[in-house]
């Protein structure tokens, strides 16, 4: 096992990768779409580097066990030098001839990936996000497309509630989709996390949702609202964050293949 566990390892995680970028569309809760070609390159690369070093490994040692390669009766190398007592590399270094011990810890991560992929971020992600945001200027906005409801994302309509001095939203029917997150005073926001490159930079986005008639959905159910701005504050102020939406409608959803937004 020692000789071959490298090898192993490296199968291992090239397969996790491939199963959640080749075979799915797993990755999308963890990197943006554009960055799969990479993720499939790798994982097939770690699968057939760890696939030729078994092969080579192999060889090797057919080829150590040939006669006329007799090492230790012809030289003595045990006796003579006694390597395994003077030095005792495996007790003292903590590795083998494989390799440290602790790559080994890398197949907690593969074997996670491959049996129990992690959720996308969620409310707990999101509670994390500061409320206030730094004020990054008012000004108009392009006109929205014609017909109601407007699909929007969070971070659109947000923008357009906070910033946009020609008040596109006033009068426009919008539908938006993302998860339930609960304030401490019983109000409820819809909410979505937006992504640079992954889940790693993510921020948050939220709009407080007004009259819905069967009330706050359970924390991280995905629903799709369609409501119409509510004002509240000053435009570009801490005071119009988070932004509201009278709810007409709210239904259930399932999870969206890539849960996050893109910034």
């Amino acid at each position: 096992m020692r000789r071959y566990g490298p090898c192993l390892l490296l199968v291992l995680v090239g397969a996790a990768i491939l199963r959640i970028s080749l075979l799915s569309e797993l990755y999308l809760r963890y990197v943006q779409a554009g960055l799969r070609p990479y993720l499939v390159v790798s994982g097939a690369v770690l699968v057939l580097l760890g696939a030729w070093t078994a092969v080579a490994r192999r060889t090797g040692r057919a080829t150590d066990e040939e006669p006329g390669h007799g090492h230790e009766g012809d030289h003595g190398h045990e006796g003579d030098h006694g390597h395994e007592g003077d030095h005792g590399h495996e007790g003292d270094h903590g590795h083998g001839p494989a390799g440290p011990r602790v790559a080994w810890l890398l197949t907690l991560p593969a074997l996670a990936l491959l049996l129990f992929p992690p959720p996308a971020l969620g409310s707990y992600s999101a509670e994390r996000e500061a409320a206030q945001r730094a004020a990054q200027g008012v000004g108009t906005f392009p006109a929205l497309p014609a017909g109601d409801p407007v699909e929007l994302t969070l971070g659109e309509f947000s923008s357009r509630a906070i910033y946009d001095s020609g008040r596109s939203l006033a009068g426009r029917t919008v539908r938006m989709t993302g998860f339930v997150t609960h304030g401490d005073d019983g109000t409820w926001y819809l909410t979505r996390l937006s992504v640079t490159c992954c889940a790693a930079d993510a921020t948050t986005g939220k709009a407080e949702v007004r009259g819905a008639a069967d009330g706050a959905p359970p924390v991280d159910t995905w629903v799709t609202v369609t409501g119409t701005w509510h004002p509240e504050g000053a435009l570009g102020t801490d005071s119009a964050w988070p932004p509201v939406v009278d709810a007409s409608t709210v239904r259930r959803v399932r999870q969206p293949a890539d849960p996050y937004e893109k910034r």
